[in-house]
């Protein structure tokens, strides 16, 4: 039969009278142990996390769409008719046949009547940077 104990008393039937052994307080005048509310301090977090997440997705976005107008303009250039071997720094007019053929020129578009579809130089990379 278990004695009974006042309320305030700390008493675990394997250790005994155990309070000094605590990592708390447990007399009556100690201060009340209070639960912080974390629900508010969580939802400032998750909403400053997910603006960061969505900058940086924007950033990835702008320069996924930038990587793949570089791509279409160096398809369109490499896919379109010349007859020279182009040259590292020059610059480049891309115009439109009358039969419909693209095709690269030197000739600049104030100096003829083409179709003018961009003005592009050959980087050391092979790669054609439009200009604007």
């Amino acid at each position: 039969m278990k004695k009974e104990r006042p309320d305030n008393i700390v008493f675990s039937d394997d250790k005994g009278y155990n309070a000094s052994l605590l990592p708390y307080s447990t007399n009556v005048g100690a201060p009340a142990i209070k639960i912080d509310d974390l629900v508010s301090w969580k939802s400032r977090g998750i909403t400053n996390v997910n603006k960061e997440f969505e900058i940086k997705f924007n950033e990835l976005r702008m320069q996924y769409e930038a990587l793949m107008e570089e791509y279409e303009w160096n398809e369109l250039v490499y896919a379109a008719k010349f007859s020279f071997e182009p040259v590292i720094g020059e610059i480049y007019h891309l115009y439109r046949g009358e039969d419909g053929i693209n095709f690269l020129s030197l000739i600049g578009p104030n100096e003829w009547n083409k179709e003018h579809i961009g003005t592009f130089k050959l980087n050391s990379d092979k790669k054609w940077i439009i200009l604007q």
